[in-house]
């Protein structure tokens, strides 16, 4: 699957969290988004390693081997926060660099934000952060859709999603994935008695996804099911009330984002990229990568690596 690469389950609050490694050095945590896995990070592991340092790709909870609760409550980002902590102490280290891609962009933020003392910068690809603001969030994605409904507020149900995903789990990935590529045009909204996959393309694969590839994603989500995964969307309203305390805060350390031109996170989010001087002071460069959809370190590996690479090799070391 990934030559080089050992994996283990290590011991958190919330039950297990699945860790693929490769390297040694200062500890880099990878954080994926939905609907992924650790192996998004399957070309970020052996550069990462390379520029020597210690790469660990986690499964988030409710993906892949990691424990999966079975109450929505327990995938708030609070808990996500806990597990990258409780991640770093099981590895025997003292802090981390964290690295996210989409959801994982935002988990790795607040991971930053709640835990300074853990973890030392923040790489975010393509979500950028965006502080806590007055709106509650589903309020907000209610009114994006206009007459057709927007996917975060379809997702919100518990079984919904799952209804529409998990009778053809494989064909429903392939779709989502080439919908949000480069080549794709999105599928951002549900038409009034439709679903989400009304809108992929039919029966194509994206340049950067190998058959092989999308069996390993496919293979996780037919064993595991999906609502761990959606379970994160569940809990917008929550962590908005949990994270009162750091309403409009930045993220002080050193970071880093990549995003791509042609995603609809850098796009919609562009207000968020221009308030980065205020909102993450220490950042070392914005890049957006021409020709580039969502999924930018699978889509664009070499260049990601080198930009991660770089970056990292900038840092302080650690203590």
């Amino acid at each position: 699957m990934a030559e080089g690469v050992t994996h283990r389950l290590v011991e958190v609050p919330g039950g297990r969290i699945h860790v693929a490694e490769q390297g040694s050095g200062p500890l880099v945590l990878l954080v994926h988004g939905f609907p992924e896995s650790w192996y998004s990070w399957r070309h970020q592991l052996p550069a990462i390693a390379a520029a020597g340092f210690r790469a660990a790709a986690l499964d988030v909870r409710g993906y892949g081997r990691s424990s999966k609760p079975a109450r929505t409550a327990d995938y708030r980002m609070l808990a996500h926060v806990a597990d990258n902590a409780a991640v770093v102490r099981a590895l025997g280290e003292r802090s981390a660099v964290i690295v996210g891609h989409d959801w994982g962009s935002s988990i790795a933020a607040h991971s930053a934000l709640l835990r300074p003392d853990l973890f030392r910068a923040a790489g975010l690809l393509s979500v950028p952060y965006a502080p806590r603001g007055p709106h509650r969030p589903t309020d907000g994605f209610a009114a994006v859709g206009g007459e057709e409904e927007f996917y975060v507020s379809y997702f919100q149900e518990p079984g919904r999603a799952e209804a529409e995903i998990e009778p053809d789990v494989r064909g429903w990935l392939a779709g989502f994935y080439a919908a949000l590529s480069a080549e794709g045009e999105g599928a951002y909204f549900v038409p009034e008695g439709g679903r989400l996959r009304d809108r992929f393309p039919k029966d194509v694969l994206p340049s950067w996804l190998t058959e092989a590839d999308l069996d390993v994603y496919a293979g996780e989500f037919e064993r595991t099911g999906l609502t761990g995964a959606l379970n994160r969307y569940r809990n917008v309203d929550r962590d908005w009330a949990d994270l009162a305390a750091w309403d409009g805060a930045p993220i002080r350390q050193p970071a880093l984002f990549v995003g791509g031109a042609l995603d609809a996170s850098t796009t919609w989010m562009a207000g968020a990229i221009e308030a980065f001087p205020q909102t993450m002071p220490g950042l070392a460069g914005a890049h957006i990568l021409d020709g580039c959809g969502h999924w930018v370190q699978q889509e664009r590996p070499d260049e990601v690596n080198d930009l991660l690479a770089g970056w990292l090799s900038s840092l302080p070391r650690a203590a």
